[in-house]
């Protein structure tokens, strides 16, 4: 045995025997578990032994180990994770929003990789680094076929380090020596007033800052522009941390009131989160925009306030998740996330979706039951469920990209033309008023058109798989004429398909336009007007007893 391998078994054992030490001095009934823990983890170091010496091919220990600990965290839920030394500043990144580095998005365009969004202010965008810029050098060093992720150890830094980026736009070569710096991302990336009346606050995250920022929003928008009413956007949020959550609800609530409790399996892990503040507002009228992408801290948000009776919820049911981690530092600089506690908003229902204490045969979490889902109700009587996310007051239907659109997107084309209009023009029409003419747009059917695109539709993937089955069936033959039809009929053409998503596709187009000038603020501005969340949120704001009588429960 190598005398890392025997050093690593010490360790095991020496483990195991302080569990089996420790448990001399625990509750007699906690005994035999203790015992079980002990015994596997004795199993596992001889395994572990085993393998590196009887393996026809020698494991890397430390993959092989990761492995192990992967499988055995995954099978509980996909939130309690391990987190290795090197992946901690992506962690951290996480739940501060904070890193150094160029403040860049980056993307992999082919073999090479290509700024895809600069922050403002950033210094990628001060060093006049642009959207579409190819990435040739970094340091000296060819970065030509690196991944993403590679890419990112080379671009981020501590603030102050320098570094040099040689680039191509277009058909030019440049280069530019710049100093990382310490990048936040903001939580709150636009808010502004969509009307004289209504403000509108987008949330992207609960990082350490997300309260601040959004109080700092609130009281702009009220203070400099008037604002009366408010759209609080969480779409997509996926959330973060608990205590930011409380936070903001804090705003529109009174000091003192239940926000959310946690209960787990230790008594410590038991606690209610109650607002320690006066609020901003307790009277202003509140819409949550919710879809099925909001989550955690977003659903704590959003379930609050709707159990409170204090916000209209408008959109698709949220994602579900009810649970809670913690981290917990490990050996060797790493660290475990893992579930500590379920989370129940004041009517006291946990929204998680996901019953990952049973699992199918093929080892998958499922919904929660119909005949295990709870009812509960609000302040003002109004009945809510439990075990299936928040669903909203007033129901927007999903929305889905055409196959064309995605084909657009994945295959780069939309991007590369957006890099192309910017380069033909220095400035266009503030982020809300930019509009593609008709003009324009007929300008990207013919850019597209140049392109090899395999167009495909989900009326094609499901008439070959209706084909097949038929001819299993033996009913084919006796009906390949009317198949010959309609497949002539539904055989996709680019330049019709094109034209037919023409709307779909302008507001696309549009705001990754806008983005090149006015970064990803202008992009959020741009998409407000032809919003359908936001139009249903101001219909219900100018209807005043309307919005009164959902939260009333009449």
């Amino acid at each position: 045995m190598n005398k890392k391998l025997t050093y690593f078994v010490l360790i095991l054992t020496v483990i195991s025997g302080g569990i089996i030490f420790t448990s001399t001095r625990e509750m007699n009934e906690n005994d035999e578990n203790l015992f079980e823990i002990s015994k596997n983890i004795r199993v596992m170091a001889g395994v572990y032994e085993k393998l590196n010496t009887y393996y026809v091919d020698e494991p890397i220990p430390g993959e092989l180990m990761k492995t192990g600990i992967d499988a055995m965290l995954s099978s509980l839920d996909p939130y309690t994770v391990y987190i290795p030394q090197s992946k901690i500043e992506d962690y951290r990144y996480m739940t501060t929003g904070q890193y150094g580095g160029i403040g860049s998005l980056i993307q992999k365009h082919g073999e090479y990789i290509v700024i895809s969004e600069p922050y403002q202010n950033s210094p990628a965008a001060k060093a006049g680094l642009k959207a579409g810029d190819i990435i040739l050098e970094v340091d000296g060093e060819d970065v030509t076929g690196k991944e993403v992720p590679e890419m990112s150890l080379y671009l981020k830094g501590g603030p102050g380090t320098e570094l040099t980026i040689k680039y191509k736009r277009g058909s030019e070569v440049g280069e530019v020596t710049f100093e990382r710096e310490e990048i936040k991302v903001p939580d709150v990336p636009y808010y502004g007033m969509l009307d004289e009346k209504t403000g509108y606050v987008k949330l992207n995250s609960f990082t350490q800052t997300a309260s601040q920022e959004v109080g700092a929003a609130i009281h702009s928008l009220k203070d400099s522009s008037g604002m009366t009413q408010l759209v609080f956007d969480l779409r997509g949020n996926g959330g973060g941390l608990l205590h930011e959550a409380v936070n903001i609800v804090n705003f529109f609530v009174p000091k003192g009131q239940l926000v959310v409790e946690t209960k787990g399996r230790l008594s410590e892990m038991n606690r209610a989160y109650k607002t320690q503040n006066n609020p901003i507002d307790l009277e202003m009228p509140v819409v949550v925009l919710i879809d099925d992408h909001s989550a955690s801290a977003s659903e704590i948000v959003s379930g609050s306030l709707q159990d409170l009776d204090r916000a209209v919820i408008i959109g698709e049911r949220s994602y579900g998740k009810g649970l809670v981690q913690q981290t917990k530092e490990l050996e060797f600089g790493s660290m475990v996330k893992l579930t500590v506690a379920k989370y129940y908003t004041p009517s006291g229902r946990c929204i998680q979706k996901l019953d990952y204490s049973h699992k199918n045969a093929y080892g998958l979490a499922e919904e929660v039951p119909d005949s295990l889902i709870a009812t509960f109700t609000t302040k003002n009587g109004r009945i809510v469920q439990d075990g299936r996310g928040v669903a909203p007051d007033i129901k927007i239907p999903a929305e889905f990209l055409s196959v064309l659109s995605t084909e657009l997107i994945i295959g780069h084309h939309i991007f590369d033309y957006a890099t192309d209009y910017e380069s033909a023009h220095a400035s266009i029409a503030p982020a809300k008023e930019f509009r593609l003419t008709d003009e324009e747009f007929m300008d990207f059917v013919d850019f597209v058109k140049l392109k090899d695109i395999k167009h495909t539709s989900q009326s094609m993937e499901v008439m070959n798989e209706l084909k097949e089955v038929a001819k299993e069936e033996k009913y084919y033959e006796d009906s390949k004429e009317e198949f010959e039809a309609l497949f002539k009929k539904l055989t996709p053409s680019l330049e019709s398909d094109l034209l037919r998503y023409k709307v779909e596709l302008k507001e696309i187009l549009e705001s990754e336009i806008v983005s090149r000038y006015y970064y990803s603020s202008g992009r959020l501005e741009n998409a407000l007007d032809q919003d359908e969340y936001i139009s249903a949120a101001l219909e219900v704001f100018n209807n005043s007893g309307e919005y009164n009588k959902i939260l009333s429960g009449e």
